[in-house]
């Protein structure tokens, strides 16, 4: 689906821009049909860059069939995110790659209908909840963790990616592992490779065909299990948003609870596999971080295979460092809206309609913000140095109204794995290439290799 079409197929968004729009604003327009699409996807922090170097932290662009403003820094990460005037849509923003298989997620509502629905599901990240699915997550890792060990070399994205495939099942679902769940998993990785997809209709053999039949899985399948889980007590996020209500105290639609389970899902590892990744990374290329967070773990004094939920607190350190990892690779490097209110921001007046971009992997790279931005130091997260940042030099999943729901569940199960690991094993790189691709979710070219030897 074109973006035309999407709009038409919207008719509350704004019409579709005039081609001229944007053009008092310095950038450029790229190649004829492609823009500057192309140069964008070969080197995406290289293209910002140059293009902030060129033109400043404002400049225009033409990718992906239309001209769009990029915004550089935390005051354009505050404008956008905190959003006090309700000038942008994430809709209109997301919409375009997200819509034909993660349509009404809840990154695809604005303002008062994402306040409801956000309010609805947010009661699954609660404490109780939480405490559960920590006791879960606890299980299904140190198992894995073992049968890691036992390999000793391994290729960590996909076996972390798997793995949080795997938990989300557990945890979201609420199913064991087996056929079932390896079914569920196949149709999200073709859901997401979908939103990626350069050719953006479901035509017979392409990337977007195998992801709208993926959602066409998945949609059945929720629906099969809807009526059991709303008169179960079961504890996972699927069962629980089953039974959650709104203001009104009205049940969420069997359509909301579908459209809320994919995005959810997908939300869930696809970007914590990436974060987690990055983290690994860079404590096995920094060895003596491996030995504070070892340190700090071990003196938690734990007997047993679990980190207990009211333990978590307690790995400062653990915490900083994840910090710094998705400083240096935040998983949503690119955050898109669209204006639906004319606006101004340094010193250029945009329309309404502009599509606009802030890029957190930027920001997160600003020497003033980030003295040595390319050096692991996770001490940039003590609470005295946080205090004297801008508070949105900072933005790994997004912020303001739209911060990610999820964002609790990621430390948590971070803190879980790699307290497994590292108190069991200590990791060394294996042979590899260490480059990564930096969009739209960063992940290695190789897979990350790495070596863990036992303790």
């Amino acid at each position: 689906m074109t973006l035309a079409q999407q709009i038409r197929a919207n008719p509350h968004w704004l019409p579709a821009n005039p081609r001229n729009i944007l053009s008092d604003v310095p950038g450029e327009d790229g190649w004829p049909v492609v823009g500057t699409t192309v140069q964008l996807l070969r080197d995406p922090p290289g293209f910002i860059r140059r293009m902030h170097d060129t033109y400043g932290p404002v400049y225009r662009s033409n990718s992906f069939g239309g001209r769009l403003v990029t915004l550089l820094g935390p005051e354009a990460n505050e404008l956008v995110l905190m959003d006090r005037d309700k000038l942008f849509s994430s809709e209109q923003g997301w919409g375009p790659m997200l819509n034909l298989v993660f349509p009404r997620g809840l990154i695809l509502l604005d303002f008062d209908h994402h306040r409801i629905h956000r309010r609805a599901l947010s009661f699954a990240f609660k404490p109780e909840p939480m405490r559960l699915y920590n006791d879960a997550l606890n299980e299904g890792i140190v198992g894995r963790v073992a049968d890691w060990g036992k390999q000793g070399e391994l290729a960590f994205y996909p076996a972390v990616k798997k793995l949080t495939l795997d938990l989300a099942a557990t945890s979201f679902l609420g199913i064991p592992w087996g056929k079932e769940a390896q079914a569920i998993n196949k149709a999200f990785i073709d859901m997401i490779a979908a939103t990626i997809a350069l050719i953006r209709v479901p035509l017979p053999g392409t990337a977007m065909a195998r992801g709208v039949a993926g959602r066409k899985f998945l949609v059945d399948y929720f629906n099969r299990e809807m009526a059991k889980r709303r008169e179960s007590d079961a504890q996972d996020i699927f069962s629980q948003i089953c039974r959650a209500t709104h203001e009104d105290g009205s049940l969420l639609s069997d359509d909301e609870i579908v459209d809320h389970m994919n995005f959810l899902m997908m939300a869930a590892h696809d970007t914590v596999t990436s974060s987690i990744s990055t983290m690994m990374l860079h404590l096995a290329r920094n060895p003596d971080w491996q030995d504070r967070l070892r340190e700090e773990m071990l003196g938690l004094g734990l007997n047993g295979d679990e980190l207990p939920y009211d333990r978590l607190g307690e790995l400062t350190l653990t915490d900083y460092a994840f910090r710094e990892a998705l400083r240096l690779a935040p998983p949503v490097p690119t955050i898109p809206r669209r204006a639906i209110k004319p606006f101004s921001f340094g010193g250029y007046h945009f329309p309404a309609g502009t599509f606009v971009a802030i890029q957190a992997g930027f920001t997160h790279h600003m020497a003033e913000h980030w003295p040595d931005p390319e050096t692991f130091d996770p001490m940039r997260f003590e609470p005295e140095a946080v205090r004297q940042r801008h508070k949105y030099a900072w933005v790994p999943f997004s912020g303001g109204a739209h911060m990610c729901l999820g964002f609790h569940f990621s430390f948590m199960l971070a803190k879980i794995l790699f307290f497994h690991l590292l108190t069991r094993h200590r990791v060394t790189l294996g042979p590899g290439s260490g480059e990564w691709l930096a969009w739209p979710i960063p992940k290695p070219k190789d897979g990350l290799p790495v070596r863990l030897e036992p303790i």
